[in-house]
């Protein structure tokens, strides 16, 4: 049995908590206050490095393995996640479309918002079929900054309804 461990990281949406153990990441919570940064445990050492580059902006894509547990549905949803590249956004619709159920809009964005490991499996990258910046966990004003720092809203234009400002 893997020893589950925590390490925090500061970064400039707020201080995070990531959990997990030999065998991935669990994990990652949004912290409403300030900790103090003490030892980082050796199982998530390469976990702490690769978000500290990824906030540096020297990283796009991370090879760290997690560790998913949820519905089958929940894990699916996460999975396809995983497959939206840095700097892109897709709506809920079209997630729901690549997970195989067009009319799911409502229950992947469900699955979205129950994601444990935010940021690592990219669930910011995902927004309204008008381009509204909805229904992220951490708060839309994090979202907002995760997509501005991957230069994603320069893609909002191919989104019809979108207006700049929101």
């Amino acid at each position: 049995m893997n020893l589950v461990e925590r390490a925090f990281l500061k970064t400039p949406i707020g201080y995070i908590e990531v959990e997990g153990s030999e065998s991935g990441i669990q994990s990652i919570q949004f912290l409403k206050f300030p900790v103090r940064i003490k030892h980082i445990p050796h199982s998530l050492k390469e976990s702490i490095h690769q978000l500290s580059e990824y906030f540096q902006g020297s990283r796009h894509d991370f090879n760290i393995p997690v560790a998913l547990n949820g519905s089958s549905f929940q894990v699916r949803v996460w999975q396809e996640l995983l497959k939206i590249p840095y700097g892109q956004v897709i709506s809920y619709r079209e997630l729901a479309c690549r997970v195989g159920n067009p009319d799911a809009s409502r229950a992947v964005g469900g699955a979205n918002s129950r994601n444990p490991i935010p940021i690592i499996i990219p669930c910011h990258r995902v927004i309204g079929v008008d381009g509204k910046l909805v229904g992220y966990e951490g708060g839309l004003w994090r979202k907002k900054w995760l997509l501005e720092h991957e230069n994603a809203m320069d893609q909002m234009d191919l989104f019809p309804n979108f207006k700049k400002g929101k």
